[in-house]
């Protein structure tokens, strides 16, 4: 459900920028006065764990289209909805300079489309409300399900109102809608269920790695080492080789333009603020569409996967040292004193 620039006038992508960019702000807040350094490397692992679910695009039966996770309930569901947020940030900002997957100048549009409505309404609402008295199998089910079938259809509409407000495509808004709610209605429930299948992993494997559950009443049955380990070699996995496996179908989104227009991609502008975005990511992806440029080989597919997952626990775990997101205060306690 990656925006392409095509679809955004600059009026509407700057504001989705800086609504981005405010919540952004807001979650760094929140995430310092949490102070829990040991969500830095789960961060980094399910960053990278989403980066490469992402690169796997799934048939949906009987329509010709694809989905792929978006992955905000699911790293909310384990880092908050605050951390969460700022963790989907650097995965998309990797896919959309890297790879030039979803346009630059739409990186806000994306940003709030897929990772807000997941985070915060996915996480902060339905997750926690259905926590609410302790976790259990059934609600873990329920609350995947739930939380990315209802973010999935609010970040689809969203994608929709940004295209109309923006006024630059002749895609009737009504028509519009029709063909994106239910295309991702169906994704949704496939995202949901793999988001469940995590969480329910991480739940008999570290119950205390999930958000708002309160104190666990069960056991861990792996080590931490041990469950970042198996997430971080399924990422690899996933995104060096199972890819190779992706349908080659369009997108829900990309099939939607398509039964409109019949062209699965629109063109953007191709002076102004449009070529200087366009000049920009074309100079930073090195790995365009997740492939050697000129080259349909298919190991720039599984490269993509493993050094975008690499890529992304870098940015992940070296911003949150950078800048601080977790403190240690009882060393700065010590210093003061």
């Amino acid at each position: 459900m990656h925006m392409a620039d095509a679809l955004v006038n600059p009026v509407v992508a700057g504001t989705m920028y800086a609504a981005s960019a405010a919540v952004a702000g807001v979650s760094v807040h929140k995430v310092r006065l949490e102070d829990n350094q040991k969500k830095i490397p789960l961060m980094g692992v399910m960053g990278a764990f989403v980066f490469a679910a992402q690169m796997i695009n799934f048939t949906i039966p009987g329509t010709g289209s694809s989905g792929h996770l978006c992955g905000g309930m699911m790293l909310s569901a384990l880092l908050g909805p605050w951390a969460g947020f700022l963790t989907m940030i650097g995965v998309l900002l990797i896919q959309c300079l890297f790879f030039a997957d979803g346009g630059l100048l739409a990186l806000g549009c994306n940003i709030w489309n897929m990772a807000f409505y997941g985070c915060f309404v996915g996480a902060l609402v339905i997750w926690r409300l259905i926590m609410k008295n302790g976790a259990a199998r059934w609600k873990i089910i329920l609350a995947s399900v739930l939380g990315c079938v209802l973010t999935l259809q609010m970040g689809a509409f969203s994608v929709t109102i940004e295209t109309m407000l923006s006024g630059i495509t002749e895609l009737p808004f009504k028509t519009f809608v029709a063909a994106m709610q239910p295309i991702h209605l169906a994704i949704g429930l496939v995202e949901g269920l793999i988001t469940a299948a995590v969480l329910l992993f991480v739940y008999e494997a570290r119950p205390e790695l999930l958000w708002g559950i309160g104190t666990p009443k069960k056991e861990a049955k792996l080590s931490l080492g041990w469950t970042l380990g198996i997430l971080g070699g399924l990422a690899l996995l996933i995104g060096g080789g199972l890819s190779l496996a992706a349908s080659s179908l369009p997108d829900g989104l990309e099939w939607a333009i398509g039964r409109i227009t019949g062209s699965e991609e629109l063109e953007a502008a191709e002076a102004g603020i449009y070529a200087a975005a366009d000049k920009v990511q074309s100079a930073t992806s090195f790995l365009p569409d997740y492939a050697f440029k000129g080259s349909e080989s298919a190991a720039g597919t599984t490269v993509s996967g493993i050094v975008g997952s690499l890529i992304v626990v870098a940015l992940l775990v070296g911003a949150a040292l950078l800048f601080r997101f977790f403190r240690n205060k009882k060393k700065e306690t010590v210093a003061k004193n």
